[in-house]
């Protein structure tokens, strides 16, 4: 299955005129709602953003495209008390549905995330796998608890997700400017990620879980994450690649770039 193109699509995320100009499913622009504003949103909701509907059709309807033949490629892995669930990482991705990354490095698109996070943003080095991922959320039970995107890079990284599949009644919940080792709880807030929802946070900063799915539910979304510093200690790195490994993608995502051990086939 070949991946659609979205060279041309990719166009339609650039500004212009104040606006981040992204066709709506329904009426075709996200109107009303400029860059500017977004930003200023973005900083009063404590470096979190949500917005519905913003990925244009075609972009939408490109990375949709790309997810049957992607289905073998799930690794799954379960922590008990804290995670069950699928994904498959950027090296999977640029191997097998370049669709993501051509998203990934849209200069137009992160110029759009720069407007809105008011950071000057960075990709992440080639061999970190959560660079740009899938989750897979496809048996009754998947789920992830409380946590932060803890980031091991010097600066900033910024989580931005987009939903592709919702059918469930799976939501993301998260507390706003919820201090770590914060001593008691903060308001709760629930949303679905239906496909073309965008949410900008803060990696540190947003305390965050998905519940779990029921039965004969999906949830598919896509993670892009962006840095301030892309300098990382060789301690750091290691224990970042355990973590991947223990809790996401497998040992040969993390340690190896996704290459897959030779079958003769």
């Amino acid at each position: 299955m070949t991946p659609v193109s979205l060279r041309t699509a990719l166009e339609t995320l650039t500004p212009k005129n104040g606006f981040w100009m992204t066709a709506l499913p329904e009426s075709g622009l996200l109107t009303g709602q400029d860059l500017d504003a977004l930003g200023a949103e973005f900083r009063r909701r404590h470096r979190c953003l949500i917005v519905r509907g913003t990925l244009a059709k075609p972009v939408l309807e490109g990375l949709l495209a790309a997810l049957p033949a992607l289905r073998s490629e799930v690794h799954r892995n379960y922590l008990p008390g804290h995670k069950k669930g699928g994904s498959i990482s950027r090296f999977q991705l640029d191997r097998l549905a370049p669709v993501f990354g051509e998203l990934y490095r849209s200069a137009a698109f992160t110029r759009c995330l720069e407007r809105i996070t008011g950071e000057h943003l960075l990709p992440c080095p080639l061999d970190d796998p959560h660079t740009y991922a899938l989750y897979y959320y496809t048996e009754e039970g998947d789920h992830i608890g409380w946590h932060y995107d803890n980031s091991y890079y010097r600066g900033r990284r910024y989580t931005v997700l987009i939903g592709l599949v919702e059918r469930s009644q799976s939501r993301l919940e998260y507390q706003l400017g919820r201090p770590k080792r914060a001593k008691h709880d903060h308001e709760i807030h629930s949303v679905a990620t239906d496909p073309a929802t965008l949410v900008v946070f803060d990696g540190d900063g947003l305390y965050h879980r998905i519940t779990p799915l029921g039965r004969d539910e999906e949830r598919i979304a896509l993670t892009l994450e962006y840095v301030t510093d892309p300098r990382m200690s060789p301690v750091w790195r290691f224990v970042s690649n355990m973590k991947d490994a223990i809790a996401y993608f497998g040992f040969a995502a993390a340690f190896g770039g996704g290459k897959r051990p030779r079958t003769g086939r």
